[in-house]
């Protein structure tokens, strides 16, 4: 395999892509090496694996051996190894899942009743509180693109923001996702919102967070700039899932939005929100997001139910509804989910990156500034949160 050994990451991930189509979620790199692969016929998933190996053992103990470690283990699963499932998730993104106990769930449900009193099920009147701040589709594009306008200025009083970096937001449909940012290079991305499910004013906040400022995008742009460009590594260039690189990713975008909507930037978006005619109590959002931050780890349970313990969706739908307390129509969505190719391991990187950004951030904005600039290790969170 020739080239340098960045370059030969770089065509790992990109050869993986052709076997598993989404398993580079960004290339901005040399054009010439994406059209090398493109125009040679899929490589052997065997190779694949023995050129992760190679590069293993020319690496370094880093950032970028992590990386390889995750690509070394996705091959395998490509090339049609059987890994248990724990062990491919621990070995792809540097954590392992365990389960949580529903005790943590039930006492979880006991606080939302708390919040939520009234008559039916908790499960009923936890829908019927989201479905109170419902936003019509037609009005979606509209309060996402006010809403991060507001949180681009926070992200910028925060970090400087290279010149030139921009976001579009299109509506989408048909997709297994929630929202997704497509970063294009150049400073630039493109943020998809999926229509299919309706979207509490508070779930909409989250999402436009999540995947702008000072979630995906922020990251994506401070990074290409301050990494790519400006330090000269390569690695930056290419952005793949079943890597630490995700777990990191996903830990800034979920922490992101409790930053900003509980210090004083939350009261101007809500603002923005009601200002829009959409109904946002942010006390009682945080309160209720508070009292379910257990019930975070419901999907990860669920995974591991499908995957370690051989259950059918049928059962997995029914504890994502018990536990979680969604609609059948979101469980459905939730395993749709599970059964992607490059999600079914990639669901822990919502919540056991948050957690492990959080505790490792502790509050300090300077360390969620590093989180979006530098190459931390997901070893780094680990050893902080022992």
């Amino acid at each position: 395999m020739s080239g340098t050994i960045v370059e030969r990451y770089l065509r790992l991930g990109l050869q993986l892509d052709r076997h598993v189509e989404g398993t580079v979620d960004a290339y901005f790199g040399p054009p010439e090496l994406a059209e090398e692969v493109s125009a040679a016929p899929p490589a052997d998933p065997a190779a694949l694996v023995a050129d992760a190996e190679a590069l293993l053992v020319e690496l370094p103990d880093g950032w970028l051996h992590d990386q390889v470690r995750g690509l070394h283990t996705f091959a395998r699963v490509v090339a049609g190894e059987k890994i248990p499932y724990a062990d491919e998730v621990e070995r792809c993104y540097g954590v392992r899942p365990m389960r949580v106990d529903e005790s943590a769930f039930a006492d979880a449900h006991a606080r939302l009743d708390e919040l939520l009193p009234g008559e039916g099920s908790l499960a009923e009147r936890y829908q019927g509180w989201r479905n109170e701040s419902a936003v019509p589709r037609d009005q979606i594009e509209r309060v996402v693109t006010a809403v991060i306008a507001e949180a681009r200025a926070w992200t910028a009083r925060l970090v400087e923001l290279p010149a030139g970096e921009h976001v579009t937001v299109e509506i989408v449909q048909d997709k297994p996702w929630g929202g997704f940012c497509y970063y294009l290079g150049g400073l630039e991305s493109r943020i998809e919102l999926n229509a299919d499910l309706p979207r509490s004013a508070d779930e909409l906040v989250h999402l436009a967070l999540h995947e702008t400022y000072p979630g995906h995008h922020a990251e994506r742009c401070l990074k290409d700039a301050a990494l790519a460009r400006g330090a000269g590594l390569l690695e930056e260039t290419i952005v793949l899932v079943p890597t630490p690189q995700s777990m990191i990713a996903e830990g800034i975008a979920e922490l992101a939005t409790s930053l900003v909507l509980e210090g004083e930037e939350g009261a101007v978006l809500a603002g923005v929100v009601n200002d829009a005619g959409l109904d946002l109590d942010l006390g009682r959002v945080l309160a209720i997001e508070r009292a379910l931050r257990p019930c975070e780890w419901v999907d990860v349970n669920a995974a591991l139910m499908l995957y370690e313990d051989g259950a059918d969706e049928a059962d997995a739908r029914a504890y994502l509804e018990r536990w979680a307390l969604v609609t059948p129509e979101r469980s459905a969505h939730v395993i749709r989910f599970l059964r992607e190719p490059t999600s079914r391991s990639y669901i822990l990187t919502y919540a056991a990156g948050r957690d492990l950004c959080e505790r490792w951030v502790g509050g300090d904005l300077r360390r969620f500034r590093r989180l979006l600039t530098e190459q931390v290790r997901v070893r780094e969170l680990l050893e902080a949160s022992a």
